[in-house]
Order: structure tokens, then sequence, then C-alpha cells
């Protein structure tokens, strides 16, 4: 079973006459709809509010086929981010995080929720932040030791921690215990390596953390994918219309690690021995997931037999090494 924990928060998205709409959303509870979709077994520890954002949560979340770990909803209420649009329709953020539903959970707790033999857990994105990650830390060890492999998503909001230095020295801690490490260009500036090239700095990051595989996601100009023996460059396609970018990381992630799991990789040993070809395959259905939902208003993930259709229909290009 996959274990997710961090951040189920309602994205109020601004709409191009000015008003907001309100959309489920959140790094990890997307990364949770999006494992399920595309056909994994899911559990989610964090408690949902049992407000009416917190029911709809319960609802989607269900929908999708994901257990929900803990055992009763939260007296506090759902998490909130308040979404603006630039003119390339990139988001920006301000957050509502105090006494909300998704935190309002110890890591004991949490770790009395996970199964006994737990296949991967997930974390990353809220649940770094400065106050919250050593919980973060102390759950995913729980989970390593009993067996799991940990996915760390950085998907750093400095907006959020007015001690951005203290913020990114927890996230380092936090992917030292990975396995698999996804972080953007943004985020490789959050964490120190400003005025480097990107793949530089990501190479430099895959080995500081001891992980044993890293993306890099580079928005319109694709993604990479690095091991410490192989790295593997896939372009972005052309001519998607797009709608907006919010989830598309997630939808990503769980693209690439379902493809893994399918490949029979998504295991220690496996995974230490990927060579080209087995990293070109799951960078090509990470793209796929991630320009399906580009092509969908907020965080809507496809499912295995959308992606398998996209990928089908011929518009990735062909991969390189690099």
């Amino acid at each position: 079973m996959v274990v997710t924990y961090g951040e189920a928060l309602v994205d109020m998205i601004e709409m191009p006459d000015g008003r907001f709409a309100a959309v489920l959303g959140g790094s990890v509870c997307n990364f949770t709809q999006a494992m399920a979709r595309q056909g994994l077994a899911v559990s989610y520890l964090n408690p949902l509010s049992r407000d009416e954002f917190g029911r709809r949560f319960a609802r989607l979340l269900g929908g999708a086929g994901v257990r929900l770990a803990s055992p009763a909803p939260s007296a506090q209420p759902t998490s909130l981010a308040v979404i603006t649009l630039d003119a390339n329709k990139t988001p920006s953020y301000v957050f509502h995080r105090h006494g909300v539903a998704d935190r309002d959970i110890t890591a004991a707790q949490a770790c009395a929720l996970l199964p006994a033999a737990p296949r991967l857990f997930h974390s990353g994105g809220l649940a770094l932040v400065t106050e919250d990650v050593a919980a973060a830390r102390a759950i995913a060890a729980q989970a390593k030791a009993r067996g799991a492999l940990v996915s760390i998503d950085a998907n750093m909001r400095p907006l959020v921690c007015p001690d951005v230095d203290g913020y990114a020295a927890g996230v380092r801690r936090m992917l030292a215990e990975a396995d698999l490490v996804k972080v953007s260009e943004e985020d490789l500036e959050h964490l120190g390596y400003a005025g480097r090239a990107p793949l530089e700095a990501a190479r430099t990051l895959l080995h500081a953390s001891g992980a044993k595989l890293l993306a890099l996601t580079l928005g319109a100009d694709g993604a990479v994918l690095l091991t410490p023996h192989a790295a593997v460059a896939l372009a972005a396609p052309a001519g998607l219309a797009v709608v907006d970018s919010v989830g598309c990381g997630d939808s990503f992630w769980a693209g690439l690690l379902s493809s893994l799991d399918e490949g029979g990789q998504l295991d220690g040993a496996a995974l230490a021995a990927l060579g080209p070809a087995a990293l070109e395959r799951a960078l090509r259905a990470a793209v796929a997931c991630a320009s399906l939902n580009l092509m969908r208003e907020g965080c809507q993930p496809p499912d295995r037999a959308e992606r398998d259709a996209f990928l089908r229909a011929g518009l990735l290009g062909a991969a390189r090494a690099v």
C-alpha cells in the first residue's frame, strides 16, 4: 500500500473575470488522488475537517478509491490557499494554515495509523514547513522501518515560512531520508542552488541526498530523471490547450511512480538498477499525466486509461540522455 502524509486544502483560484472558484487541492492530497486514479492502493493519514470542504474531500478521495486512515473528522476547519495566476497562467499562493484539520494529528498518532508493511510513504509540500518537518521525518522513519520506500516532493512554498533558510535546512534533512525525490527549478533555488544550471544543481542534490532517483521538473521545458548512473530528459509536448498548471507536478509524480510500479521497479534493489529505457518509460508516463492535468481546471489527474491513450497518440517526442 502507498501511504501519504500532508496537506489537504482548498485552492481559491482566481478566474478570468476576477472571481474566485473553490477547488479541492493541496500537493499531498492531489498526489494521493492521482496515485489512486492510476490504480494503486493508497491510504491518506491526515484527518479531514468535519466542515463542508472536509466532507467534499472525503467524497473526492473516497471516489478515487483512497482509504482514509484517520478514524474521525477533525473539528478544525479545512486549510485554505488563495491562488492568483500570472499572464503565463503560473500560480502564486497565499496560505491560511493555522488551526486546521490536516495538521490536527501528532507524529505518534500518524505512526499508529501506518499499515504493517507499507510499500511507499510519500510526503512533501506544506508538511515540510519548519514547525512540521520533524513530525514528517519521524513518520517517514517509522514507515521506512516497516519496509517502505520514502518519496519526497520538496514543493517549497517560502511565503509560508518567514525563516526561509531554516525552512530550506529542514527540507534538505527530509530529502536525506528519501529514496525518491522530486524538485522543481524553483525548489533548487530555495534549497541554495541559485545561480547554478538546473541540471548541475539537480545532480549535486541527488548525490547530497543519497536518493536512488531524482526528478527535476522544468515547466514548459519538460523534465529530467536522474539516478547516480544515468539521466534522461523529455520535452513537454507542444500545442496543448493549457487551462492552468495547478496539480501538474503532483500528477507528474504519480504518473512516474505508478509506471515504476507497473514495471516491478518500485523497490530498493530495482531502483538502484534502473537503466535509460526504464527511466524513459517512467518519464513518458509522468509527462503524459502532467499534460492531461494541464488541460483541465485545477487538479484533475487522469486515470491509467487516459494516460495510456495520451501516450498512444504520439504527442511526446523522443527522450534523450543528458
